[in-house]
């Protein structure tokens, strides 16, 4: 090799594997914590190991499901909070397990950024471990991705993956709903991780002032009430599926009431929900009047506070609300389910908004 031949490095181009090992070094800890029956490996293989018998399963269906955050993460950086976005992640898979009557046992993370600050990183998957341990699923593994020249300086992107499971023949499908359901909902703790586009534009374009208490309630930021994570729903809700209380679920997120709840419901049952039926909360009223925005484009973007649906037959109404509120969550009265097209009707004061199965969102009135 020449002398005059100045030499690479990895790390010159933008890439430091020592800070990468100190990151696993960092986190062990952190993932430690969520172990549970079935796993009890160490990070930093190849791969993580799973054992569902262990577990307590005896002939289990494997469920799977991968999301991210989207550009609530935009936020989180512009704002150096970056605590509670790990426990998103998490949500946003986990809640889709539980819907199908699965029980999320472990989780993977991907985490990429131009440049890795461990000090960021860590703070990020201290949140993904704090949702494994709201979930109850253990954090098993996961990949850190360093690409200078991918992102802008602060900038990094997060997806998850969760593996579940359910015995043979007690999965939710949804095929159990029938006219006269009842359709329960659970309170969401903020806009969840849907929307943040739009909510973002209005920042930006109202110039809101983040750091001030919010206009809908003065105990709090603005931002705190924005980047308030998704709400978990697995431990409150696993007791009442595996009890058979409960015949189907939606995960309201993007889309909002009227795409995700038809998602869940068998030919020839159509959800007729009616608006008025809860408060909309603070946040959701600030949003709508802050944008001027028509309620249909309300309820299929945001959750309107109702960050779960479940159905229900009328007969168990009154003990699937009581052991919901006993565990801590806010029942809310949707709707109900009548004979029609597979779809969802949400009617209010303020106008009636209709989707059909093919998820077009039509105006009625």
């Amino acid at each position: 090799m020449s002398s005059d031949t100045p030499s690479y490095t990895y790390e010159q181009a933008g890439v430091s594997i020592d800070a990468g090992n100190a990151l696993v070094k960092a986190i062990g800890p952190l993932v430690k914590a969520t172990m549970r029956p079935g796993a009890d490996g160490e990070i930093g293989g190849f791969g993580g190991f799973f054992d569902p018998k262990a577990a307590g399963y005896k002939d289990p269906l494997l469920v799977a499901g991968n999301d991210g955050v989207g550009t609530k993460l935009k936020l989180a950086i512009d704002t150096d909070r970056h605590d509670t976005v790990g426990i998103d992640l998490v949500a946003m898979c986990v809640n889709d397990l539980i819907v199908q009557g699965a029980e999320p046992l472990f989780f993977l993370d991907y985490f990429a950024t131009g440049k890795l600050e461990n000090g960021v990183a860590e703070r990020v998957i201290a949140g993904i471990a704090e949702g494994c341990k709201q979930a109850g699923c253990a954090l098993i593994g996961g990949e850190t991705a360093e690409m200078p020249g991918m992102y802008a300086s602060g900038d990094y992107d997060l997806a998850g993956f969760c593996v579940g499971a359910v015995e043979r023949g007690e999965q939710l499908t949804g095929e159990r709903v029938a006219p006269g359901h009842v359709l329960l909902g659970l309170a969401s703790s903020g806009v969840h991780s849907n929307g943040f586009s739009l909510v973002r534009r209005l920042a930006e374009d109202k110039e809101w002032k983040l750091d001030r208490p919010a206009l809908f309630d003065q105990d709090r930021l603005l931002i705190e009430t924005l980047l308030e994570p998704t709400r978990i729903y697995v431990k409150t809700l696993l007791p009442l599926v595996r009890d058979g209380l409960i015949d189907a679920m939606a995960h309201i997120t993007g889309g909002g009431l009227l795409e995700n709840i038809p998602r869940v419901l068998p030919q020839g049952a159509h959800a007729e929900v009616d608006a008025d039926g809860w408060q909309q909360p603070g946040l959701m009223a600030f949003l709508q009047a802050q944008g001027n925005i028509e309620p249909g484009e309300m309820a299929r973007t945001f959750n309107c506070g109702v960050g779960m649906v479940l159905a229900v037959e009328p007969s168990k109404v009154e003990l699937v609300r009581s052991r919901l509120e006993d565990a801590g969550e806010q029942v809310l009265a949707v709707g109900h389910i009548v004979e029609g097209d597979k779809g969802c009707t949400v009617r209010g004061s303020q106008g009636t908004w209709s989707a059909r199965e093919e998820w077009e969102a039509v105006h009625l009135g």
